[in-house]
């Protein structure tokens, strides 16, 4: 009697700790979808900016130059707005998502003048590439696009910004 009590309270344990288990899952797999299935993308008032035309850039007008103190004024709302959501307030990541202050971090350290740009230039086309389309995955949103939301000139406020929380860490 006793050794049958003893493996009927053995099982309801590992039934508790399944049903535990499977509700930690559940949870966080609502978490994943609350993150980015009710996400509304805010437009972002580019309207300071010279606009940059219907053609795409190849890297970013920010960088430097006498819009530059605008464009990261911009790009730090439309950050907050749309982005700090899924990589964090001020751009430190909270691990759901890359933290992007570390995005262009290889190419800080090279001592060339023409590699670096050269650096520069590809990580800003990754970063449109990927805030034009998005990430997905196996089927699954992990970034929503942003084309069609958000003008150019917000995308490269948006990496302007980010350029000014640059961290090698």
């Amino acid at each position: 009697m006793k050794n049958e009590q003893s493996n009927r309270s053995a099982r309801t344990r590992g039934g508790v700790a399944i049903r535990g288990a499977l509700l930690a899952l559940a949870i966080l797999g609502a978490g994943a979808a609350i993150a980015h299935g009710d996400v509304t993308p805010q437009a972002v008032d580019t309207h300071e900016l010279k606009a940059l035309g219907a053609e795409w850039r190849t890297q970013n007008p920010y960088r430097d130059g006498g819009e530059k103190a605008i464009a990261v004024k911009i790009g730090t709302s439309a950050f907050n707005q749309n982005c700090a959501r899924c990589h964090g307030l001020e751009a430190i990541s909270g691990g759901i998502a890359p933290d992007l202050r570390r995005l262009d971090r290889d190419c800080v350290d090279i001592a060339a003048a023409d590699k670096k740009l050269a650096c520069y230039v590809e990580t800003d086309q990754y970063f449109l590439a990927s805030i034009r389309r998005g990430k997905v995955r196996n089927g699954a949103v992990y970034m929503p696009p942003f084309e069609g939301v958000l003008n150019q000139e917000a995308m490269w406020s948006i990496k302007a910004y980010l350029e000014t929380r640059r961290t090698n860490e």
